[in-house]
């Protein structure tokens, strides 16, 4: 099998010749910049560049050399996009390491060693503290009340929520005229040059613009206080989402392999809200857009949502969802092999293949070889599974743990599993 039939495979939970692997292809599923300058020098890699590509989670986009030494399978489309020098500045990480942002991102230095993101208009979005290794979130449009028109007033809150102000490729290029056009030609460049599986990003969350428009206290007590409001929200959400989704199937639909949704619908604990809370505001709108990518294109679809949601999982694969990711296993009701035995036959795990909580960080690489052959002996079989770890790889990852992360992979595909 190639790359790409290895990915689809699995999807379709027929068990390919080997575990399929993704590091890179969403921005929940990669590696930050700082981690990833310190592998590269680790394994000998001195060629290259550390660059951005999304500047709010401060992930780096993996080079060829680093996707074939670690056996990747799958890429996203997003990486056709600056692809020239001129497209990127220097920087230096907070660790010291050099790396490059895209050329359209400047953030404003604070005089405590931080860093503000400004709209156009002025307006502060995000900061990211001193030694902090992302851009969070200060500027919620709609903090005080929903606006009386929500649907006309949207656009312009959207675009002050810093998710999107500050958007990773290929959206940063959405304004550019000729953009579909462009991410066509790109995408079948892609699939001529590699066998790889490819991902398309589109966002279309849900919930969490919720969360991202109204702030995460005030959004929780609306589902319950204010559900009109929030009906009316999601209405208007997926006006703008369905839009996004008609180009994107008509531009890429039949080329990419997968199309990537996010909503972080679970805690630590359990889900945001009930399953009755779901299936009443969010379950039909979920529905629907996955329905429309059946029925559009031929790409898979792909929900990232972190947390416990078990409870939630019957109706998220009732909507149409074929993929679930990160598959946080360190949270209530989410061990591997509740999920394999209750779920594995009907959706597939993307994620949790390492203990990235207390042992890929602090662990010996002894600990994280034996962690990961044991997820692997309980996901892996039967298809259904794709390695990655348990969200995106952060900086206190040591490098030789994720060299022995990936060892252990390799190590259970030439054993057979």
């Amino acid at each position: 099998m190639n790359p790409r039939q290895r990915i689809l495979a699995t999807i379709r939970h027929q068990e390919p010749d080997r575990v399929p692997i993704d590091m890179g292809a969403t921005p929940s599923s990669g590696i930050s910049a700082i981690a990833y300058g310190r592998l590269k020098r680790h394994i000998g890699i001195t060629a290259g560049r550390t660059r951005v590509y999304d500047v709010v989670q401060q992930l780096a986009q993996p080079e060829e050399e680093i996707l074939d030494r670690l056996g990747i399978d799958v890429v996203d489309l997003g990486r056709t996009f600056d692809t020239h020098d001129s497209d990127w500045y220097d920087v230096e990480l907070f660790d010291g390491a050099s790396a490059q942002y895209p050329a359209w991102f400047h953030p404003k230095a604070t005089p405590d060693g931080g860093w503000h993101a400004i709209a156009p208009d002025g307006t502060e979005i995000a900061t990211q503290l001193k030694n902090m290794n992302f851009f969070d979130q200060t500027f919620f449009p709609w903090l005080d009340d929903y606006p009386s028109d929500i649907a006309s007033a949207l656009p312009a809150a959207m675009g002050k929520v810093h998710w999107a102000a500050l958007a990773h490729s290929p959206w940063d290029h959405a304004g550019d005229e000729g953009f579909w056009d462009t991410l066509r030609a790109n995408t079948l460049a892609l699939r001529e040059s590699t066998d790889r599986a490819i991902m398309v990003v589109v966002g279309c969350n849900l919930f969490e613009w919720g969360t991202f428009l109204r702030r995460m206290d005030n959004f929780l007590m609306d589902l319950v206080a204010e559900p009109g409001q929030v009906e009316a929200l999601l209405d208007a959400l997926m006006e703008v989402h369905l839009q996004t989704l008609e180009k994107v199937c008509k531009s890429v639909g039949d080329i990419v392999d997968v199309c990537r949704f996010g909503d972080d619908l679970g805690t630590d604990t359990g889900p945001f809200m009930s399953p009755a809370t779901y299936r009443q505001l969010f379950k039909k709108h979920h529905a629907r857009l996955c329905g429309y990518v059946h029925k559009h294109s031929t790409m898979h679809t792909f929900l990232h949502s972190c947390g416990s949601i078990h409870a939630l999982l019957p109706d998220l694969i009732d909507a149409g969802f074929d993929v679930i990711n990160p598959v946080q296993t360190a949270c209530r009701d989410m061990d591997p092999a509740g999920l394999k035995r209750d779920f594995g036959n009907d959706i597939t795990f993307w994620g949790g293949g390492a203990d990235t909580r207390n042992i890929l960080n602090h662990g010996k690489p002894q600990d994280v070889r034996a962690d990961v052959l044991e997820r692997l002996k309980i996901l892996a079989p039967g298809g259904g599974f794709v390695f990655n770890t348990i969200h995106n790889i952060l900086p206190d990852v040591p490098p030789e743990n994720i060299v022995a992360m990936f060892e252990a992979v390799e190590t259970y595909n030439t054993a057979g599993g």
